[in-house]
């Protein structure tokens, strides 16, 4: 439905697609400006953090397409709209995700796919065929870690009542911090996005796989290929949670 009503004036959407990913995009320009003032950034090249930019930017943006609405359940839950989609025989979080699609938002997948194009032709690496299957892999196991951390945002929402901006620093917030290589940041950070949060398997251990750099924890290579099955584990955990949240529903009482 909410596809349809956007299709109707194509040109408002494919303007608002473009402007989305424009805006998006001046991300990769401030880092192509840091890059005319110095060679490299925490040992990597402008091509090898472009690789780290597109591939998490193609997540988040997928995982924001399918699942960005989920930070609007506080609304629902504080004026007792989610009523509504428990009566209906669609499970509520399909609903909630569905709720206002945002089409225009494929605008940011767009020209993270468009960077990662670019940086992956101009990287001096010798792809093999695992590495060039760990490409696709890793922006769609990228996404549903992102995807995962937004429900168990939304589910965090039962409890606080209105959490959005806490479930965007893990994602929006994540996706900035992943844009640049793990070498700039502090190593008790990397095990808390590796073991706790797993955001380092969105791109940079795949990454560095990809690129034949060593890991900063002294991971083995092999790790870079489990993402799919960490996305697995995240989204357990997070359904679950998602679960107890919606049992835990009382409404608002009127």
């Amino acid at each position: 439905m909410w596809v349809r009503s956007t299709m109707t004036y194509r040109t408002s959407f494919f303007l608002s697609a473009f402007g989305n990913a424009a805006i998006q995009l001046l991300d990769f320009v401030a880092i192509w400006i840091m890059f005319s003032h110095v060679d490299v950034l925490g040992g990597f090249t402008l091509p090898e953090i472009a690789l780290l930019y597109g591939s998490s930017s193609a997540s988040l943006g997928l995982a924001d397409l399918l699942l960005g609405n989920t930070d609007r359940i506080g609304v629902r839950i504080r004026d007792g709209s989610l009523d509504t989609m428990l009566v209906r025989p669609v499970p509520v979080l399909a609903q909630v995700a569905a709720d206002r699609f945002a089409l225009r938002r494929v605008g940011r997948t767009g020209q993270g796919l468009a960077v990662l194009v670019w940086a992956v032709s101009a990287l001096d690496v010798d792809w093999t065929a695992g590495k060039v299957l760990l490409v696709p892999v890793m922006i769609v196991a990228g996404a549903a870690i992102f995807g995962a951390v937004m429900v168990a945002g939304a589910a965090f929402q039962f409890v606080a009542g209105d959490a959005a901006e806490v479930q965007n620093s893990f994602t929006y917030g994540g996706n900035t911090m992943l844009q640049y290589p793990p070498t700039v940041f502090a190593k008790d950070l990397l095990r808390g996005v590796t073991f706790i949060v797993p955001l380092a398997f969105v791109n940079w251990l795949p990454a560095l796989y990809v690129l034949g750099r060593p890991d900063p924890l002294g991971l083995p290579g092999w790790v870079a290929f489990l993402s799919p099955l960490v996305a697995f584990v995240v989204f357990l955990p997070a359904s679950l949670a998602w679960r107890a949240g919606l049992r835990s529903y009382r409404s608002t009482g009127s």
